[in-house]
């Protein structure tokens, strides 16, 4: 009864700093340390940040939890059965015992089933992609950079618009010019689909505060159906490794209102840049240091 008692006082104590620690967490401390939630008070980024975040941190709590108990079941045996002051020959040996090795199998398996089946319930939403998005974009990865084209009613897309990127060109210093990469534009809560495709290799379609990304094949295209739920800009990279100037394959994404999107979709229509972007604007070679080419100049 003593026992119990102690270990009742040592509860609590251990209980309220927890609790204290937890309080005195950030925002980003307590979805993981992962990037998109610096500001509390802020909307998620997209409508599956969230869930992407709390896939993560429970993962990562439940893993704790595991360890924490195996760490201290291990030290608990080493010194409840270390060797003591004259005591000679080996300890007794164990050979079998059933419901410790029933334990250990279940145990296991319940945890790898539970974490397969949230994994699996998450993914299967990722990957649902909306059939009737408020806004269709292609995104076109090349070495070294990205072409968008906004979709708009037409099957033959003559009614779409698209910007021609070129890849990230750093200064002496490494620095770049995060207006020169190029921008994606996406309205504020309005429900998007990205169809993703590659025009030489393999590359990896990256918002890094949006918590996913989609692979880019040749031959095969992509899609990624999303809600932005917060104005603001956001880097993007790609995350495949493409050739000599992976490293340079950036992007931005401005997430704004629905004007400010017509507007920039209509500045892409003054400037020419209308109907199906084609394969003429394939790679650019603009080595870091030398001059961009021209579109179509490859």
């Amino acid at each position: 009864m003593p026992s119990k008692r102690r270990l009742r006082w040592l509860a609590l104590p251990l209980g309220a700093g927890a609790a204290a620690a937890l309080a005195g967490c950030t925002s980003t401390q307590l979805h993981g340390f992962l990037p998109g939630f610096e500001d509390a008070d802020a909307p998620p980024a997209t409508n599956h940040t969230d869930m992407v975040a709390g896939l993560w941190t429970n993962s990562w709590i439940v893993l704790l939890i595991v360890g924490f108990l195996t760490w201290g079941l291990m030290l608990w045996a080493m010194v409840a059965y270390r060797r003591r002051k004259g005591q000679t020959g080996l300890p007794v040996q164990l050979r079998y015992n059933m419901p410790i090795e029933i334990f250990y199998t279940v145990v296991p398996l319940i945890l790898v089933a539970g974490m397969f089946a949230f994994t699996a319930r998450d993914q299967a939403i990722l990957e649902t992609q909306d059939e009737n998005p408020d806004v269709s974009v292609t995104a076109i990865g090349k070495q070294w950079s990205w072409d968008f084209q906004y979709n708009g009613e037409a099957e033959d897309n003559s009614d779409a618009v698209w910007s021609m990127g070129t890849q990230a060109q750093p200064d002496a210093g490494g620095n770049v010019d995060q207006d020169a990469l190029p921008t994606l534009y996406l309205p504020v809560d309005e429900s998007v689909r990205i169809d993703l495709q590659s025009r030489d290799v393999a590359h990896s379609f990256w918002i890094i505060d949006f918590l996913y990304k989609k692979d880019l094949y040749i031959g095969k295209d992509n899609s990624w159906s999303f809600t932005p739920t917060r104005e603001g800009t956001y880097q993007g990279k790609c995350a495949e490794l493409c050739g000599e100037y992976h490293s340079a394959m950036l992007f931005q994404v401005k997430v704004v209102s629905a004007d400010e999107y017509q507007q920039h979709l209509q500045e892409l229509r003054d400037e020419g840049n209308t109907g199906d972007i084609t394969d003429e604007y394939d790679r650019l070679g603009n080595a870091p240091g030398t001059d961009a080419q021209n579109e179509g100049e490859n």
